[in-house]
């Protein structure tokens, strides 16, 4: 069986490329800039302490779960598994997975990417693919039946199943948006795991690492990844700024300019060509352009109705 007209939008963030599908299957109408805002995750900056490609996967997602369920989506975790979890614990997964898709609720998983799961037949696990990659490894098109063979060596996996809820009045998601977006910086190690930093933690991670880290893999697709949320950021508050009136309005459309500096700069600090030297110079004036815009996001949420 498939579910015929899901789809993946190519975002680098891939955990939004899977909310921002989900949300057209369902016909619940969000621009992007919403989906990213709405769920707080374009605030979010992690960063390892060696700026591992995995940081913009491995942090605690509590939070993001719970305001997606302002945009209307219902979220259950189906767990995580890992190279030697037993076949009877892949079998029960994939069981529920099943089930899932049978009463039309969209499914993914999260390893060295976030996939969405279109269906599956005798075999396997149909998946969808968020952009070309030639290593299978970290985007497979399928997911055999217990050996999850297409993981390879890569295999730490968590498995969500999302269901459809009914979305709340615009402002509530708004401002509780913005208090997440604050919190993250308010108390990051709520949000994070060790050898990651969040918010304030995260730039200084960045700046620590540079030196020993700023040409990897890892630094272009932490840049990549968080210009890209950045971005989404500005926008939002773009979007934002034609709901509310007066002072408010004049402070979204203050963010999005900001916003979208820091997204320009991060777009630096990934380009593959800059010195080292030069994107290490950039992350103090970018942690400090991160954290002026979450103190005008405490004035904004101070000043919004309710």
């Amino acid at each position: 069986m498939t579910l015929d007209g899901l789809e993946q939008p190519g975002f680098n963030t891939t955990m939004m490329g899977v909310v921002k599908g989900v949300l057209d299957w369902y016909g619940i109408e969000t621009s992007d800039a919403m989906a990213f805002g709405g769920s707080g995750h374009a605030f979010l900056v992690n960063i390892h302490k060696q700026v591992c490609p995995s940081s913009p996967y491995v942090w605690k997602y509590d939070g993001f779960f719970r305001l997606l369920g302002n945009l209307g989506l219902g979220v259950e975790d189906l767990g995580f598994f890992h190279k030697d979890s037993p076949p009877e614990e892949r079998t029960g997964v994939e069981r529920r997975l099943r089930a899932h898709l049978d009463a039309g609720h969209p499914c993914s998983f999260g390893n060295m990417e976030n996939q969405l799961i279109r269906g599956y037949d005798d075999e396997k696990f149909l998946v969808i693919k968020p952009w070309d990659c030639t290593k299978e490894e970290i985007t497979p098109p399928m997911l055999s039946y217990g050996s999850w063979k297409e993981f390879g060596d890569e295999c730490h996996v968590a498995f969500v199943a999302w269901e459809k809820g009914e979305p709340v009045d615009r402002m509530k998601t708004f401002r509780e948006s913005l208090a997440y977006a604050v919190d993250l910086f308010r108390n990051p190690g709520n949000h994070s795991h060790d050898d990651y930093g969040v918010g304030p933690a995260a730039w200084d991670n960045w700046a620590a690492a540079m030196a020993e880290h700023g040409a990897t893999h890892g630094n272009w697709w932490n840049a990549t990844v968080w210009s890209e949320c950045r971005k989404m950021a500005g926008d939002y508050f773009t979007e934002m700024a034609e709901q509310v009136e007066g002072d408010a309005a004049t402070m979204c459309r203050d963010l999005a300019a900001r916003y979208g500096e820091i997204a320009g700069m991060l777009e630096r600090v990934a380009d593959k060509e800059l010195p080292v030297n030069d994107k290490a110079a950039l992350i103090p004036d970018l942690k400090a352009r991160d954290l002026a815009a979450i103190e005008k996001v405490k004035e904004l949420l101070a000043a919004l109705p309710g």
